[in-house]
């Protein structure tokens, strides 16, 4: 016997009614999340990181040590503009 044919994936089933359904609102739920940014982790970073606040708190610490670092770096050398005019 031969299989009922499938319908294409964009048909509609029957019972729905479209017009009952509405218009559709863009960006509904956006004004949820508050200006955050949402970043896509790697599976083996997210076991790491179960929640937006592991995530934070680490990135927050990398943040830290790498502006200590910065600072150390950028110890200011002395002007050749000095040097100059003392040995005139």
């Amino acid at each position: 016997m031969k299989k009922a044919s499938r319908r294409s994936s964009d048909d509609l089933r029957p019972e729905y009614d479209l017009a009952a359904l509405g218009p559709g609102v863009r960006g509904k739920y956006a004004k949820l999340l508050g200006g955050t940014t949402l970043v896509a982790l790697q599976p083996e970073v997210a076991v790491a990181f179960p929640t937006a606040t592991a995530v934070n708190e680490a990135l927050r610490a990398v943040l830290k040590a790498t502006a200590v670092v910065r600072r150390s770096a950028a110890v200011p050398k002395r002007s050749s503009y000095r040097r100059s005019r003392s040995t005139t």
